[in-house]
């Protein structure tokens, strides 16, 4: 009789992990609903206060209640009885025979300043006009030159000299400094002093330098600098900060004046109209 051969049962197959196989993945626990909510107000919280603190907060002067008189628009300063604008192409179109009938107004605009130039080679394409029919209609009339730091100063003098036909009963020409560029700021006052210097020499009278309260703190703030007449630009605020001697203070870049198209820079003088026209070019 044939005999049976044996056979290896197989084991049964079991349920447990294998040694080094890979773990079972473990169920997550849900966030709890009180700390979502928390990180959502959270979240909140953040871009609503960054959001008042760039967005707000800088212009929250024009919400604010007027308890003086309001003009043009805006909350007027208080205690200033010289007022002017000062305007580019970016003003659009100008009737200066009604901007100067404000002139009777409770806050008479008695100057403008005119932007003339920019950097080495760029007028603006207003200015001739704007000079021609302002002076006609009586206002005091400046110019002012926009300053490129990466130009070469001397050029952007020399550019400015020769558009600029300032007379006499003019307002001393104006160097406008907004920006750093690529200047350390011991080079930006040296070219600024440059330009000061050369328009200076030729038109016989001290320019105006123009720039905002921050700006002139931080980067234009030394001695031979502050000799010169100060045009302050200093917005939403109810007085300047500046504790040195200042000329001009253009106080808001929202006025609405009529006989001018868009909205507008309003300023005013540190001084009388008497002591206006004393600063203005004598010969």
């Amino acid at each position: 009789m044939a005999m049976k051969t044996s056979s290896k049962r197989k084991p049964a197959a079991s349920c447990s992990r294998k040694r080094g196989g890979k773990p079972r993945a473990r169920a997550s626990r849900p966030m709890p609903r009180w700390l979502r909510w928390v990180l959502a107000v959270g979240i909140v919280l953040v871009f609503a206060v960054g959001f008042y603190a760039f967005f707000i907060r800088p212009y929250a002067y024009r919400w604010k209640p007027c308890y003086g008189q309001k003009g043009y628009g805006v909350c007027m300063p208080c205690r200033y009885e010289v007022h002017g604008v000062d305007v580019s192409h970016y003003q659009g179109v100008i009737d200066w025979g009604r901007v100067a009938a404000d002139s009777v107004g409770d806050f008479p605009l008695r100057f403008a300043f005119l932007k003339a130039t920019e950097g080495g080679d760029h007028g603006d394409t207003t200015f001739l006009r704007h000079l021609a029919e302002a002076r006609r209609a009586g206002l005091v009339c400046g110019a002012y030159h926009y300053f490129i730091p990466t130009t070469d100063a001397r050029r952007q003098a020399d550019f400015f000299i020769r558009t600029v036909p300032l007379r006499k009963g003019d307002l001393p020409p104006v160097l406008d400094v907004e920006t750093l560029g690529k200047r350390s700021p011991r080079e930006l006052r040296a070219a600024v002093k440059v330009w000061l210097s050369r328009v200076e020499q030729h038109y016989g009278v001290k320019p105006i330098l123009y720039t905002s309260y921050k700006f002139k703190m931080r980067y234009l703030n030394d001695s031979l600098l502050n000799t010169y007449p100060y045009w302050i630009a200093h917005y939403y605020v109810d007085s300047v900060r500046y504790r040195g001697r200042w000329d001009f203070w253009q106080h808001t870049d929202v006025g609405r004046v009529p006989g001018i198209e868009k909205e507008v820079d309003l300023n005013v003088f540190n001084g009388s109209l008497d002591e206006l026209r004393a600063l203005t070019l004598q010969q």
